[in-house]
Parts: structure tokens; sequence; C-alpha cells
């Protein structure tokens, strides 16, 4: 367990147990991680390409829908409470407009003329709460008598993608001081009404899915070796044993996994290739520094560099188009 490998020679079959264990759930990290970037990716493109198709979750069965507009109809409901109103005008230390601004940008970006009404410039500059509430009730006015999203229009289809993530802004910056105010069952419901409303737009149909799974899988099946020769003969002095191999992997599930759940952007590779580095130098083996120079170069560069090449090309297109 704490000796290289001999050669070609295969493990005991119960350190190949162990390490099949581990790469598992390396591997399922892996998709959880950096599979949700490829369907977010993939989605952010479909979206933006065919929105009429893309811009809500037509794969909703008439029940489901039917609860996007009983949720939209109960966060109406909350947000028209007198003690609601009267919690949000109340100026805060950090705003005396409350929360107005945070919608404001957002909205002023959008089309007012697909919003409710083309309403005046100072809608979006006053108290959000009244924006929210038309925004909510002219949503809930869409959704009536639609029992599949497929029956709506293609530009009420965007039209209402737009106004769900105008709500959900604004209640991002309002539940602070809504959910003082209300009662546990309340406050439940507010926040099950908001799931379901975003389940009507943050979605991913199952062949993104699935091409995504195919992707990472054919991949890592296609470029293994190099990956394996990196990680394992490149960055210490001496070869991993199974033990570290084990103690990485170990390591990297759990980070990725942990980072998964808060929602922390990690890198797979970065988590791993720094958990055998770790394994080395507790058993005092040794790094290669070349290849920790090149680990670190790569780390410190694709942060600025990522985000230099998004503002250039964000600012091409806004030229183009």
């Amino acid at each position: 367990l704490y000796k290289p490998p001999d050669g070609d020679k295969p493990p005991p079959w119960w350190i190949r147990g162990i390490l099949i264990l581990t790469c598992t759930g390396v591997s399922f990290a892996h998709g959880s991680n950096d599979g949700q970037k490829g369907i977010g990716l993939i989605m952010l493109i479909l979206i933006g390409l065919v929105p009429s198709n893309y811009a809500l979750n037509m794969a909703q069965t008439p029940e489901q829908f039917r609860g996007v507009a009983q949720a939209t109809s109960h966060i109406q409901d909350i947000l028209c409470d007198p003690k609601v109103e009267k919690a949000v005008a109340a100026p805060t230390p950090t705003s005396s407009s409350g929360s107005a601004s945070s919608v404001a940008p957002v909205a002023r970006a959008l089309s007012e003329d697909s919003l409710v009404g083309a309403p005046p410039e100072d809608r979006f500059n006053d108290p959000d709460l009244h924006t929210a509430q038309e925004l909510t009730e002219s949503l809930h006015t869409d959704l009536a008598g639609i029992t599949v999203p497929s029956d709506l229009s293609k530009d009420l289809r965007w039209q209402i993608r737009t106004k769900t993530l105008l709500i959900e802004n604004a209640l991002s910056h309002m539940q602070a001081r809504i959910l003082p105010i209300l009662s546990e069952q309340r406050a439940a419901i507010l926040g099950q009404s908001r799931a379901t409303l975003r389940s009507n737009i943050e979605y991913a149909p199952t062949w993104v899915l699935g091409a995504v799974a195919l992707a990472l899988g054919g991949g890592t099946m296609v470029g293994w070796k190099r990956i394996v020769m990196t990680i394992g003969e490149k960055i210490g002095k001496t070869h991993l044993t199974y033990a570290q191999g084990a103690s990485a992997e170990l390591v990297a599930m759990s980070t990725i996994g942990m980072a998964d759940v808060l929602g922390m952007p990690v890198s797979t590779t970065h988590v791993l290739s720094s958990g055998v580095a770790g394994t080395m130098a507790a058993n005092q083996s040794g790094l290669q520094m070349s290849t920790v120079k090149s680990i670190a170069l790569a780390w410190i560069l694709t942060l600025p560099v990522a985000m230099l090449l998004s503002a250039g090309l964000f600012l091409l297109f806004r030229q183009i188009v």
C-alpha cells in the first residue's frame, strides 16, 4: 500500500478495490462540478440562439406548470401584505431607498415595452417592492389559463423569463426584511414558491445532461494516459504510491463535493494536483519544481486571462450586435 507500483504488475485485489472506490468518487465529483459548467455554457448558448424554445422549461407537465402559476400567486399575496410593504419601505443604515437599486440596472437594460405597460423610468429607481408587485401581477396574468408552456406565444415566453428573473432578483435583495416578519409557515411557502418559480427557467434538457456526461467521459477515456502520467509521475520526485493516490483522491472528492454543495467554483485538476503535492510533501518525497511552477503559473494566469478575454469578446460583440 505504501510502495510504488512494481512495473506493470497489477496491485492486489483489495488495493485495486480501494482505488476504484476513490476514483469513482473523484469521477462523480468531477461530473457534478465540471459537468455543471458545461451544462450552464450550453444552456446559455441555446437560450441566446433559440430563446423561444429554451427560455422556459418546455418539458413541464400541466400539473407542474400549474404549480408555477400557483407559486406566482403565493408570492403576490406575500408582497402585497401591508406588513411586508411597511417593512420594505422602512429605510436601512446602508440605503435610504431600501433595496430599490438592486433591480434597477437589470430592469433598465431590458425593454420596458416587454414588461408592465412601459412604466416610467422612476419606477425602477424607487422602492423596488412596487415594481416587484406589478411584475408578479403581470406574470400571474400571463400564466392564467395556460396549461403547458407550449401554449404560450414565442414572445411571451421570453417576457415570462424576464419577469421571473426580475422578481427573483428583487426577492433576493428584500428577503432580509421580509422573512423576519413572516410566520414560519408563510416563510416556508415563500421559499417553496421561489424554488417552483425558478424551476420554470433554471433547467437543462435531458439530452444536454447526456451530451455533457458523454463529453466528459469520452475525454477522460481518450486522454487518461496523459492525466495519469502527469498526476502520478511528474508532480513528485518519486512515483506515487497506492496510499498517496487514494489519499489525494479522497481529499479531491471531499473538497470538490463540498465546493459543489456550497456553490463555489473550483478546478478538479487544481484540487487533485494539490492533493498529490500534499502527499508528496507529507512523505518528504520532494516535488518537481518545473511541474509545480507550470501549475502555479496556470493558476495565476487563468483568472486574469479569462477576465480579459471575456471583457474583450463582450465589447466586440456589443459593437457588432
